[in-house]
């Protein structure tokens, strides 16, 4: 039977805010008390996985070790089908600028216009189909574990649309709708999202019954 987080504080690995009051917005009415890694002076391992699941198990892994409490991290990423399932675990790093291309940071039209390109390189008739995934892991200090796996399917589009996401967002279309992520209001893509199904998932597990 696995393990259940009890009403306890609980560390999310991640050094930005917003993720860690997004995740504590979904973990709160379950009693959970989050606090983040960053706010902790802990570090970010390097993510040297090859796999989301690999990848969040190491950040949750480190997070535990190192404060002594439950920790939960994530991993997400774009899967298109043409690409072999690229950019995956890279997805971050396709948009990171590279010394001569400006200041250090992440240009995400930059990504999405790579990940264009090479679609568009395979011809007019390739498919487009893609989809987010989400893995979340929970990793205890004495070395126990549980991971959740989520996602959504959808096609790409070109050129970008919407204001409202982030990422890819902008070129993803969620199957059975015409808007992309980037067209759909926050907590409408937060209800269907691949982190969504992933902490469904999780709560359903943890929480439940």
């Amino acid at each position: 039977m696995t393990r259940r987080l009890g009403a306890d504080t609980l560390v999310i690995a991640t050094h930005n805010a917003g993720k860690l009051k997004e995740i504590g917005a979904l973990l709160a009415p379950h009693g959970v008390n989050c606090i983040s890694a960053g706010s902790l002076g802990l570090p970010e391992p390097p993510e040297t996985g090859k796999t989301f699941v690999e990848n969040a198990l190491i950040k949750a892994r480190a997070a535990a070790q190192g404060s002594g409490l439950p920790a939960l991290a994530d991993d997400s990423g774009l899967c298109v089908d043409a690409l072999g399932g690229r950019p995956g675990v890279y997805t971050a790093d396709w948009a990171e600028r590279q010394w001569f291309e400006g200041p250090p940071g992440r240009d995400w039209y930059m990504a999405m216009g790579k990940v264009e390109g090479m679609l568009q390189e395979l011809g007019a008739s390739t498919d487009r189909s893609c989809y987010f995934a989400c893995v979340l892991a929970i990793a205890w200090p004495d070395g126990e574990q549980a991971v959740y796996e989520g996602r959504v399917n959808g096609t790409l589009t070109w050129p970008p649309r919407g204001t409202l996401g982030f990422g890819y967002d902008p070129v993803f279309v969620p199957l059975g709708d015409m808007r992309t992520f980037a067209e759909h209001d926050p907590e409408e893509k937060h209800g269907i999202s691949h982190r969504a199904d992933a902490f469904t998932k999780l709560v359903a597990e943890q929480f439940a019954g």
